[in-house]
């Protein structure tokens, strides 16, 4: 019996109108765009109950007597059902909520937003709520699982996603739809809906057809359609059986089909040709309600109830099922067993459900039956007879759906041969984007944010343009350019406008560039790309541009059009930038799984000296993320930000790994909120973002506001000092490291900006250093050492003198000679490899022939010791003038002997070069030499430095620490160092000023005079020396244990140090034959062979005079012994 078509009436004012049944059918629920929401007893009821419940209502739903409704002012609203009264709010979004519905117990409601949301609620505790993000445009419908378990939705992003409720998580993404980008633009609203009772089957209008995907596997099992179907449809509904399918056009045309056969069993049309955007089934009779975009309310009536009543094609079914019973007596399986519980799982169904591969042998393996009920089934009269009643195409989906029920017999033997597989599921690949864009189905969007300016598109009826801002204007003024080619990437720097767009029939994609700083009158350039060859991303840097093509293809450019290297890609491309000579790029490196994407990275370098400095590395993200934005900080260093609001930055300093910088997520008020990047800076640490409040990106209009995050990194216990203070140092340190690269690769940079980050680094390892000692983390304190400079250790030696952990103290001296021996190596590699580069300069296109330049290392034998000699007088006169109570090291702003770069000394930027020709020239062995000189020299400044009052440290500290020149190259013995190492070291404090300053006059005697591996430099011995000699038997007969020359000084200096005072002047007096007037006779004459190197010599002395502090405290003897143990290990 066909349906029965009620003439329709008016309902709402014109506009999107939903509706539904109550659960016992006996009225029904409409709601339209007047805000309205009308109870109707049947279609005749001339006054039906009306309930205002906002501007405008967009859908509603109704269940255990709530009414809940969509409304415009961007809530979920609920009223109670009949009264109308209200009774809260759910939930809010930022934007309308498009569709609402319930659950199938009505404990739930499930809600999606235009901010691309969809939520889930709990109807008695509204703040039970979950979140589902995923989509990428507004949400256009939604369906519960009959079973609590999926959640359904479509949305304009041309998807649809199934959800597992419960972990929240995304099962399966089909893209089926036309993509737009709002809910009023949208083909079709898609209105899909889960089968009742058992949920197998997800029916999805899709264009003219309806897709059915079944339940877990996701595959599309088959399509219902039909020749009437003219128009796409745009809302499905099932009976409440489960066995019927109903589908509403957007040209009014109403379709039901019986699941089972595929068959349509009712074809009625609007009779305006009105869009269908509701569908209703009356919960226990065949009555379909429906409504139309222009707010009028339908109905049919005799619709296949589920009373019995049902078409010629389900009559034909079970005369089938019959004659399957007579034959088939233990097989009660029929063609619509996949449509209950117990069914086989197939993996695909379509009108003809199963590939006929299987040859008749393998169907009379599975049962023993098909073969012969077949051939009964065809040579039948009553079959025949029942058949004849349909049409021609009735009869062969008859033939189709024996040939079914034949193999659907057979498949519980084949699927347990072949099961299912059950492991990790693939990833669908992430598609190009370009950073700072929003998403390219928008009307109106953002082509580029960057830290130069905003190029927006505007493609809507009334233009298709494209606005270029820039930050800066001075760069140049905005410009307004025609879209008249739909370009869909773009790029700005400092020099140029970059565009791309796509292929079309006609034309072939193109690369666009406007370089408006061009000097000359040509400011434009194109280039067509090959045929089948399409842009997907570009970027722009200093002198070039760069396309990356569908063809796996990087296309080089310069920035006025010359094509420069092209080069292929490891996989398709995700997103490129370009910063300088940098170029960065990512792209797929194979398929990732369970969600995860699996991405590798180039970093090239495109200046003179070409290089790779990444080479496919993987792309670490965070799980079940994507890539949303790529580029670089301003200063240069590779930065990524992925959809969890992970920033990571390039660490050049640990091996170009990638350390999270930020989780914007922290600064997040509400889940479905984001922060959108758009630059970052190392210096000053900020992070550049727009806030956006319910969504992924911000419209363009109006203008998005730039908020500044701060940089933290992931430290353990950021919450005690100690975690504080961790965090902040290794930030400090990682947010500098850009300025070793300027400094490596010739960039210019500010010297004090990086002294000032030195001196913020050491302070920060002071004060963990300090709290260390304080926990009785000695072991802890000398690894924090390892990290400071000379000028910190120190400090960290005194602390911890004062602090009278005399065990930590030594431990930081042996510390101390290391780090002063480490820095003398590598000055002295440093100096021959400046040499030797000077000489190579200087050589440069000229013969190998014996030069003034070359005779330098064939120095007479007897200047050399002429050198040296004048050399040893400036070291005795600078130790006179330290006896008066004068510095040996006057504190210069020339020097720069000793480079910090390595050693995290603090230099000063305008240090002078040093002579390389003054020692190094003669030999191989002064070379060598002063290694140990300078080892020894720095710790003995260091002595002195750090007694030094306390108004000349502050002084000191808040200017660059001086770097200390030694004196003269001196070669020292393992010996002598272990001598010196053992000296008396006592804590007394009663000793006098005039003991001080003989153990002073002491130490300078004995450092030169401790050599004697040196033959070329025949040195006057110390008092000490001459003593030792005199005194070694009776040393020998006291101690006859002793053999080893080094106990024999330490021995020697033990006693040597007790000596009265008097006599240890004598000593000395004794060994410099005279008094010191006489000595500076000799040395006057000594200084008559050359007079030219005399008079430079003064000429330095005088400027060194003048920087000498006016006056010096006599050091404190406790703290010297404590401080002269670094001074002289043995090694």
């Amino acid at each position: 019996m066909p349906a029965t078509q009620k003439p329709i009436r008016y309902g709402h004012t014109e506009g999107h109108t939903d509706v539904c049944f109550d659960e016992s059918g006996s009225c029904i629920v409409t709601c339209g765009s007047d805000g309205d929401v009308r109870i109707w007893e049947d279609l005749d009821d001339d006054d039906p109950k009306s309930i205002n419940v906002g501007e405008k209502a967009y859908s509603c739903a109704l269940k255990n007597g709530k009414l809940v409704t969509a409304v415009s002012n961007n809530t979920i609203q609920v009223h109670t059902f009949p009264d109308g009264v209200p009774d809260g709010i759910l939930t809010r979004f930022t934007t309308n909520a498009n569709h609402v519905i319930f659950n199938e117990d009505g404990t739930k409601i499930a809600a999606g937003s235009s901010d691309f949301l969809v939520k889930v609620v709990d109807v008695m505790n509204c703040s039970q709520q979950k979140t589902f993000r995923g989509h990428d445009a507004p949400v256009l419908s939604l369906s519960f699982d009959p079973k609590d378990i999926f959640l359904a939705s479509a949305s304009c992003d041309g998807s649809v996603r199934v959800w597992q409720i419960s972990h929240q998580t995304c099962s399966i993404s089909w893209p089926l739809l036309q993509k737009c980008n709002d809910v009023i633009n949208a083909k079709s609203i898609c209105r899909l809906a889960w089968q009742p009772r058992s949920g197998k089957l997800l029916a999805i209008p899709v264009e003219k057809s309806v897709k059915l995907y079944r339940r877990e596997t996701w595959s599309n099992q088959f399509d219902l359609s039909d020749n009437f179907i003219s128009q796409a449809l745009n809302v499905v509904t099932w009976s409440p059986c489960g066995q019927y399918l109903a589908a509403g056009s957007i040209n009014g045309l109403i379709m039901v089909w019986n699941v089972e056969t595929k068959d349509c069993i009712e074809r009625v049309k609007h009779e305006k040709g009105y869009a269908i955007c509701g569908l209703a089934w009356h919960p226990t009779c065949g009555q379909i309600a429906y409504t139309d975009a222009e707010g009028n309310l339908g109905l049919l009536e005799n619709v296949c109830d589920s009373n019995g009543k049902m078409s010629s094609s389900k009559v034909s079914s079970k005369v089938e099922n019959d004659y399957n019973d007579l034959f088939d007596g233990d097989d009660t399986s029929n063609p619509g067993d996949f449509l209950s519980d117990s069914a086989v799982e197939t993996p695909s169904f379509s009108k003809v459900v199963i590939n006929d591969e299987e040859d008749d042998d393998d169907l009379m393996m599975a049962t023993g039956h098909p073969r012969q009920r077949s051939h009964i089934l065809e040579d039948d009269e009553n079959s025949v007879d029942v058949t004849m009643l349909k049409t021609g195409s009735g009869l062969l989906r008859e033939d189709e759906e024996d040939e079914q029920t034949g193999n659907i017999r057979s498949l519980p033997l084949l699927t347990s041969q072949r099961p299912l597989y059950d492991g990790p599921m693939p990833t669908p690949r992430q598609k190009p984007f370009q950073s700072g864009s929003t998403p390219s189905h928008l009307t109106h969007r953002f082509m580029v944010w960057n830290s130069i300016g905003i190029i927006r598109c505007y493609n809507d009826e009334q233009d298709n343009a494209i606005d270029v801002e820039f930050h800066d204007t001075s760069i140049h003024h905005a410009t307004h350019l025609s879209n008249t080619m739909n370009y869909t990437v773009a790029d700005l720097s400092h020099e140029a406008i970059l565009l791309g767009c796509e292929s079309t029939d006609e034309l072939t994609s193109k690369l666009h560039c406007l370089h408006f700083s061009s000097w000359d009158s040509s400011k434009e350039w194109i280039v067509d790309m090959p045929q089948d060859e399409d842009i997907v991303a570009i970027c722009l840097g200093h002198g070039w541009a760069a396309a990356a093509t569908s063809v796996l293809l990087l296309r080089l450019f310069t920035i006025g059009g010359a094509q420069k290297e092209i080069f292929s890609l490891p996989g398709p491309v995700v997103s490129m930038a370009g910063h300088g000579e940098q170029l960065f790029i990512v792209y797929h490196r194979g398929t990732g799984f369970d969600g995860d994407q699996c991405l590798g990275v180039q970093l090239l370098e495109l200046g003179k000296k070409k290089k790779q400095i990444l080479h496919g590395d993987p792309l670490p993200l965070t799980r079940k993320s994507y890539l949303v934005w790529v580029g670089f900080s301003a200063e240069g260093t590779p930065c990524y930000v992925d959809s969890e609001g992970i920033v990571r930055m390039l660490n050049r300093g640990f091996g170009n790994t990638w350390t999270p910088v930020c989780n914007t997520r922290e600064h997040c008020k509400g889940k479905s909120d984001h922060y959108w990047v758009v630059g970052i800076r190392e210096n000053p640490q900020q992070l550049r973002c727009i806030p956006c409040k319910g969504s992924r990106f911000p419209p363009t209009l109006p203008r998005p506001a730039v908020a500044v995050l701060s940089f933290k990194l992931p430290y353990c216990q950021t919450a005690t000092e100690k975690g504080q203070m961790e965090e902040q140092f290794w930030r400090s340190v990682m947010f500098h490291n850009y300025l070793d690269y300027f400094a490596k690769n010739g960039y210019e940079y500010d010297e004090n900006m990086k002294n000032q980050a030195m001196k913020e680094q050491q302070e920060l390892l002071m004060k963990m250093f300090a709290l260390s000692c304080k926990l009785e983390r000695e072991f802890r304190c000398v690894e924090l050492a390892d990290l400071m400079t000379q000028h910190a250790v120190n400090l960290a030696i005194k602390y911890a003198s004062r602090s009278r952990r005399l065990i930590l103290a030594q431990k930081l001296s042996e510390l101390a000679v290391e780090k002063a021996t480490e820095l003398a190596v590598i000055q002295a590699e440093e100096e021959e490899e400046e040499e030797e580069d000077f000489r190579k300069r200087l050589n440069a296109g000229y013969s190998n022939t014996t030069t003034e330049w070359s005779q330098a290392r064939h120095k007479n034998q007897v200047e050399v010791d002429a050198e040296d000699t004048r050399e040893t007088d400036d070291m005795e006169e600078k130790t006179e003038r330290y006896k008066h109570g004068q510095s040996p090291f006057p504190k210069r702003t020339d020097s720069c002997d000793v480079p910090a770069a390595k050693s995290g000394a603090v230099t000063s930027s305008n240090q002078g070069r040093v002579n390389p020709f003054k020692v190094l020239a003669s030999s191989k062995e002064p070379a060598t030499s002063m290694n140990s000189g300078r080892s020894t020299n720095i710790l003995d400044n260091m002595n002195k430095s750090s007694k030094k009052s306390t108004a000349l440290h502050r002084a000191t500290n808040n200017e660059n620490s001086p770097v200390i020149k030694p004196l003269i190259p001196k070669p020292k013995s393992k010996q002598t160092s272990a001598a010196s190492y053992f000296q008396k070291r006592s804590s007394q404090t009663d000793k006098t000023e005039e003991i001080k300053e003989d153990d002073s006059k002491n130490l300078s005697s004995e450092t030169p005079a401790l050599s004697p591996q040196n033959t070329e430099n025949q040195r006057p011995k110390t008092g000490f020396q001459m003593w030792l000699e005199e005194n070694r038997s009776n040393i020998l007969s006291d101690n006859p244990d002793i053999s080893d020359e080094a106990d024999i000084i330490k021995e020697g200096m033990i006693r040597f140090r007790v000596l009265p005072i008097e006599e240890r002047k004598a000593w000395t007096t004794k060994a410099k034959g005279g008094t010191e007037s006489d000595g500076t006779e000799a040395k006057k004459r000594k200084r008559v062979i050359d007079e030219s190197h005399e008079s430079e010599d003064q000429n330095e002395k005088a400027k060194e005079n003048l920087n000498l502090p006016k006056k010096q405290k006599p050091s404190n003897l406790a703290m010297s012994q404590k401080l002269s143990a670094f001074a002289f290990k043995q090694e």
